[in-house]
């Protein structure tokens, strides 16, 4: 059992990771941008945690899980950290805090779209960095990707094809959300039995936030994922489906290329799928190829919502195999 007053530093990443309920990237942002922590190192450059770092972390876990802000409470002392999640359980018992408001989250996100554009057009990466993390932790991730990321991105997308932003811009915004991801995804184990699914983009399809962001909703409604990136051929995502046993498998297309290489790689993903393998493909260009979904029986995306109850009728459904 662990002491929280132990102040030897004895416990890897792994272990601290494991029994605090924290990812250890989370751990790394957290100790790097807000010094919520303050690891030693052995001999050997690793970190090296105490039982009371590990005691921190749960604190903070709890905290942030409840709304806080991780830049307000990461350098609070350990009693004042306990304190504060003790009151929120009474608070939980409908003694203290009230209830949480969707609507003033809502207004919330409408106001971190405006705050994050502003820090796309300055070309300031820490600043949106800031906001996306606060945002994440007082949204929580579903409205995070919903109501702030997929405007936001709709909005440099627009503001980019008038000129007033440059690719780099959105590039920028890019590489950071996808750093962070890892808070993004579900820190809470997935069941042994959970439906799986693999998550790609399809041959030529470069940019894969989209399928990333599908990704992360099908995790939080409690699927296997395996994401694979971006631009594989119809032969490679069935592959994937084979080693991993998939139900389902989902592609995400931004682009229209004007060519034939999408309605043919979809054609023969299809085929090595068997019919008992559910193909779902979304994205801002799917639109354009509606005729081949429908021809092959593909199930398209309309949005988020949407993708949610095509998530849980799958899961609903019996498990079948069939040879690939």
């Amino acid at each position: 059992m662990i002491n929280p007053n132990d102040d030897s530093a004895q416990y890897l990443i792994s272990t601290v990771s494991k029994r605090s309920g924290v990812k250890s990237d989370l751990v790394r942002a957290w100790e790097r941008r807000y010094q919520a922590v303050t690891p030693t190192r052995t001999p050997g450059g690793h970190r090296v945690y105490t039982a009371q770092d590990i005691a921190r972390l749960k604190l903070l876990n709890q905290a942030t899980s409840n709304g806080h802000s991780i830049s307000q409470i990461a350098r609070l002392p350990l009693e004042e950290l306990k304190q504060l999640v003790k009151d929120e359980a009474v608070g939980d018992l409908g003694l203290a805090m009230p209830p949480d408001n969707p609507t003033d989250r809502l207004y919330l996100a409408e106001e971190y779209v405006d705050k994050c554009y502003s820090a796309v057009l300055a070309f300031d990466s820490n600043a949106l960095e800031a906001h996306f993390e606060h945002a994440i932790v007082e949204l929580g991730t579903q409205i995070f990707i919903e109501q702030l990321l997929t405007p936001l991105l709709t909005k440099i997308g627009e503001r980019w094809r008038v000129g007033e932003l440059r690719p780099v811009h959105e590039h920028m915004a890019s590489s950071i959300i996808r750093t962070l991801t890892y808070i993004l995804r579900n820190n809470n184990p997935i069941a042994a039995n959970a439906p799986r699914m693999v998550v790609t983009t399809p041959i030529g399809q470069l940019h894969e936030l989209g399928a990333l962001l599908a990704a992360i909703i099908a995790e939080l409604k409690g699927w296997q994922v395996t994401y694979l990136g971006a631009n594989l051929p119809a032969e490679e995502i069935a592959a994937a489906v084979h080693f991993t046993q998939a139900r389902a498998v989902t592609l995400s297309i931004s682009f229209n290329n004007d060519d034939l290489t999408i309605p043919k790689e979809i054609r023969r993903l299809r085929s090595l799928l068997g019919e008992n393998v559910a193909l779902i493909v979304g994205g801002r260009a799917a639109a354009h190829y509606i005729a081949v979904m429908e021809e092959v029986g593909v199930l398209n995306i309309q949005n988020y919502a949407h993708f949610r109850t095509i998530l849980d009728g799958l899961a609903a459904q019996p498990q079948t195999t069939d040879a690939l």
